[in-house]
């Protein structure tokens, strides 16, 4: 049963990130960068965030397994978050170094996921987050890997839809 499921998350991140670079390659760089607003991120800050954001994901994850007395995670205001989508940080980047290594995550999210047993999805360590405290490893597969990867295809499209 946990095969299965891991299964499907590996399934969902690569189809996931696929129709995203698959979309991305075929914009103007000027939609990359544009932003619909003040307070939303661009089309680049959003893939440029998802390239940071899953490999931290999968990184706390083994950390779990290895420390689970330790506190995971982080908040929405972490340095190095926020730093990942800065104007600074940005303006740095391609748009083919940024899908590039995007590209580079669904193999990182198999490997592992892939490795994890059943037992190990049930772990649970204490978060920094005090709403994801006492939360699984399987809710940082489902949650803060599968769903945040789908959730940033859909605000790609919202963005494209405003344009």
């Amino acid at each position: 049963m946990a095969e299965l499921i891991q299964q499907e998350a590996v399934r969902s991140v690569y189809d996931s990130i696929e129709s995203i670079i698959s979309q991305v390659e075929k914009l103007p760089e000027e939609t990359v960068y544009w932003k619909p607003s003040e307070d939303e991120w661009s089309i680049m800050q959003i893939i440029t965030h998802l390239a940071e954001a899953i490999p931290y994901w999968a990184g706390e994850i083994n950390r779990i397994k290895e420390q689970p007395t330790e506190a995971w995670g982080r908040g929405l205001m972490d340095e190095t978050r926020l730093q990942t989508v800065s104007d600074e940080n940005i303006s740095g980047l391609t748009i083919d170094k940024v899908l590039s290594d995007l590209n580079k995550v669904p193999s990182l999210v198999e490997e592992t996921i892939g490795a994890l047993t059943a037992e190990e999805l049930t772990i649970t360590a204490p978060s920094r987050n005090p709403k994801f405290d006492g939360k699984p490893i399987a809710f940082i597969v489902d949650h803060l890997i599968v769903e945040h990867t789908a959730k940033h295809f859909g605000q790609i499209q919202r963005n494209l839809s405003k344009r």
